[in-house]
């Protein structure tokens, strides 16, 4: 049996579009690989095995050679820094990196930002020139505003929704988020054919949607 690509696949929302991108690009995915409870998925007719991660684990595992290649979110991209090479922007999963706070916001004195994303946000407010108190957070990070733990917050919106709900605005927007194929450095060239091969299949079928 050929030499498997291992692509490190990310679950949740990032994982459907992954999969119709790879399958529009003419490989054999089958369309239930989220659904199933397996964490190592063999699809030989691929040529990949698929290893089913936490989003932000995907560049982890890629960096240190667990997998060849993988699907990342630009957002764990800018704040991980992982030593690997960035592939392809995939166009799929888009949403952005935006600066959100309640309605009428006006500066505190000691300012405090809360965020999952503390590397983006520092360097952010660094490069504005501006002090703040980054306070990291690991989930419901709209509720700081609300509580008064921070008076604004770092984070990525997607429709707004939830921002809409909850009675806060975006203020500002930092970066756009794709997910991006990315791929380990040595794997990258002891399986140049094969990631250069995928690479060019999947560019083909990004680019009608460009």
């Amino acid at each position: 049996m050929r030499d498997l690509l291992k692509v490190a696949m990310p679950k949740g929302r990032i994982n459907k579009s992954a999969i119709r991108l790879f399958q529009q690009a003419g490989f054999l995915i089958p369309d239930d690989l989220e659904g199933s409870r397996k964490l190592i998925i063999q699809v030989p007719d691929a040529g990949m095995e698929f290893i089913m991660a936490k989003p932000v684990d995907v560049a982890t595992y890629v960096e240190y050679g667990a997998a060849d290649i993988g699907i990342v979110g630009k957002d764990v991209l800018m704040e991980d820094n992982r030593d690997v090479y960035e592939l392809l922007d995939l166009g799929i999963a888009r949403c952005r990196m935006s600066v959100i706070g309640l309605p009428g916001y006006k500066p505190e004195l000691h300012p405090r930002v809360a965020t999952k994303y503390p590397n983006v946000a520092s360097q952010f407010f660094r490069e504005r020139g501006q002090q703040v108190e980054v306070i990291k957070l690991n989930g419901s990070i709209e509720l700081a505003p609300l509580i008064g733990l921070a008076d604004r917050i770092v984070d990525m919106v997607e429709t707004g929704r939830t921002l809409e709900e909850n009675g806060l605005v975006e203020l500002e927007t930092i970066f756009p988020i794709t997910s991006r194929l990315i791929a380990n450095r040595v794997s990258y060239r002891m399986k140049n054919e094969a990631i250069q091969s995928l690479c060019d299949q999947l560019y083909k079928a990004i680019m009608p949607q460009a």
